[in-house]
């Protein structure tokens, strides 16, 4: 056995045999990660199997871990659930599912991150309380977390994960109403950035964060309902899509069909600009804008703003193909595939050392040489987080003969963390909030970078005039956080 072998197996066992858990400073690629998504279907037989493909359709918002719960409305809502640790195809098989009989479910896929991993953390979250079974399965962050738990634990409560979702549960159980009252009122003392799925033995609840924060969309599917955190998973299951959930709205779905409620009202519309950039599949449309299409205008915006006499454009894969293509159509430079990803490698160990690191890196990703030798390259990337990915990409493009490789970044520098739900590092292991674009640029080794402009990227993603920010959070980007946040807390982690 090789020394690098043996250094990956031990670190495996001192793991636990457990994959990289979301620690994205650990990670090869320091790239940014959506920690969960959330899919849910209420009306329509076999929910189970409809659930495993939608989350299927999700599995890039989350690969630590998975689960499903069911609810058999003819069997009295009896709960059936199964979650596990790594992908949706590991996690669960024919005989799995064939338990999970029911007409309604809710599912979800995760990535770990102060909240740390394990399956006690896993999702749905299931529970016993005074008036049954409660499943709760959510997408994004609950800013002020800490502090519910720090008073519920002083009344008595013991939380049983570290993830800041089962505060909600314990709202919920504690209240003397009625479920729906109660979500209601749990719902209102939460502040964030969250989709939530919240089932019982006979009813379904769908929540968005009063800013939207979160995407979360709705479909039809015969008699029933879909619900989804991207509408690539409605189209996976052939779910007609309807609408997307609006911020501070409550779906309540029962025997009496669903109504719609509010249980806050719209404060100021803010989605995640990232989920533009860079988590959503290009497949999905997000509030009407479809990804790829964005991603493409985002390309093109950023050769308006930074052109280069280059001899090809090529785009790091899979998330910035389309901007490349963007980039590459504004200005008449070839696109090509000079960067390959490997897409058999599978969730990456946690490197123990740089050398490791940068074989790591090759294992992953690929130079075409006998597209890039000799050539000037622009390098189209969604993002520069710590600028490690960065440096290797470049390179990766030098070593196999890029006389010139020139990076454009399709979003503004990010310099500060995000507290709703991306797994981000502290600000000052972001380079952008230290750095200049110069100084940036050396550290990557490029011959020169450029970065879409705060305008130039809202432009391109659309939106509503009247709204800030076309209704984009670009905290990330401005510091313009659209809840409180406390700045010098760590931060809380619902998936």
């Amino acid at each position: 056995m090789s020394d690098e072998v043996k250094q990956l197996s031990m670190l495996w066992t001192e793991r636990g045999g457990h994959y990289n858990e979301g620690l994205g400073r650990d990670d090869i690629f320091d790239k940014l990660k959506e920690e969960c998504g959330v899919f849910g279907v209420f009306g329509i037989p076999d929910a189970a199997s409809l659930s495993y493909y939608g989350l299927h359709a999700l599995q890039h918002r989350g690969e630590e871990s998975c689960g499903i719960c069911t609810v058999d409305s003819a069997q009295d809502g009896l709960f059936n659930y199964h979650r596990g640790l790594g992908l949706v195809k590991e996690v669960f098989g024919k005989d799995t599912l064939d338990v999970l009989a029911g007409d309604r479910s809710i599912g979800h896929v995760r990535y770990s991150t102060a909240g740390g991993g394990g399956l006690a953390n896993a999702q749905p979250l299931v529970f016993k309380y005074r008036d049954g079974d409660l499943a709760v399965a959510t997408n994004g962050n609950i800013v002020n977390a800490p502090e519910i738990r720090r008073e519920l634990e002083s009344q008595g409560s013991i939380f049983q994960t570290t993830s800041d979702t089962e505060v909600i549960a314990h709202l919920i159980a504690r209240s003397p109403k009625d479920f729906v009252s109660a979500a209601r009122d749990a719902l209102q003392r939460l502040i964030g950035g969250f989709a939530f799925l919240l089932m019982t033995n006979d009813k379904l609840l769908v929540a968005s964060d009063p800013h939207g924060l979160r995407p979360l969309v709705m479909g039809r599917l015969g008699g029933g309902y879909a619900f989804a955190s991207e509408t690539c998973a409605l189209e996976t299951i052939g779910a007609e899509y309807e609408r997307d959930i609006q911020p501070g709205e409550l779906l309540v779905l029962g025997a009496d069909g669903m109504r719609v409620e509010r249980y806050a009202p719209l404060e100021r519309r803010a989605t995640c600009a990232m989920e533009y950039i860079y988590f959503a599949r290009p497949d999905s449309d997000i509030n009407g804008t479809n990804l790829h299409a964005a991603r493409k205008r985002m390309g093109s915006r950023l050769a308006l703003e930074s052109f280069v006499d280059a001899d090809l454009v090529t785009g790091v894969p899979d998330s910035s193909i389309s901007a490349a293509i963007g980039y590459a159509e504004q200005t008449g430079i070839p696109y090509e595939l000079g960067l390959i990803k490997n897409k058999y490698t599978g969730r990456t160990f946690i490197q123990p050392s740089q050398e490791l690191r940068e074989k790591g890196v090759k294992m992953k990703l690929s130079a075409v040489r006998k597209v890039v030798e000799g050539k000037r390259v622009v390098m189209i990337d969604d993002s520069i987080v710590r600028g490690t990915t960065s440096r290797r990409i470049v390179n990766l493009l030098r070593e196999a003969g890029a006389t010139e490789v020139h990076v454009k970044i399709t979003s503004p520098p990010f310099a500060n963390p995000c507290y709703y739900g991306i797994d981000t590092p502290d600000r000052k292991e972001l380079i952008a909030s230290s750095r200049t674009v110069e100084e940036i640029r050396q550290a990557i080794n490029a011959d020169s970078l450029s970065f879409l402009s705060n305008e130039g990227l809202i432009e391109a993603v659309g939106g509503n005039n009247g709204e800030s920010n076309r209704g984009l959070c670009m905290a990330c980007f401005d510091n313009d956080y659209p809840t409180p946040v406390n700045l010098t807390a760590e931060k809380s982690c619902s998936c």
